[in-house]
């Protein structure tokens, strides 16, 4: 039972400290990473905006499964802004204005979240609703944080 113990809590250390372990090693590795993970964010949400604008036809199953890839994937490029990961698209902004950057990420993360809830819903309005908050956040974070 003690060797049990002494193995669960030495996996919930290793679980608790994988932030701190998923380090890049190189910028260019988290430049790649966060460029990335918005670019498989960004084809998604294209997906969904061309159901919204009537360009393809809605398709309610096919519409939550883009709204959660975009909503799973709004929570991942954070991790390759850390510092010393300038670069890319970024604007220096992004390590300057670290507050302001953060809740830029947090409402996307919320409006995507609730793309996901107005997908999930199955009815072309509730979509169209959404679509335009949440398009939005994206925007304004580029606006201020991104270079064109």
């Amino acid at each position: 039972m003690i060797r049990f113990a002494s193995l669960a809590l030495a996996a919930a250390c290793a679980v608790m400290s994988l932030p701190a372990a998923a380090q890049f090693a190189k910028p260019e590795d988290a430049i790649k990473y966060r460029q990335s993970a918005l670019f498989v964010m960004g084809q998604h949400f294209g997906r969904l905006g061309a159901m919204a604008n009537g360009r393809v036809p809605y398709d309610a199953a096919a519409a939550a499964a883009n709204a959660e890839v975009v909503a799973d994937m709004a929570k991942l490029p954070w991790a390759g802004f850390g510092a010393g990961t300038e670069g890319g698209k970024a604007k220096p902004e992004v390590w300057k204005e670290a507050a302001k950057f953060k809740e830029h990420q947090d409402k996307v993360i919320a409006e995507t979240g609730k793309l996901v809830t107005a997908a999930k819903a199955g009815n072309i309005d509730a979509l169209k609703a959404q679509f335009g908050p949440t398009g939005a956040s994206c925007k304004a974070c580029h606006d201020s944080f991104r270079n064109q």
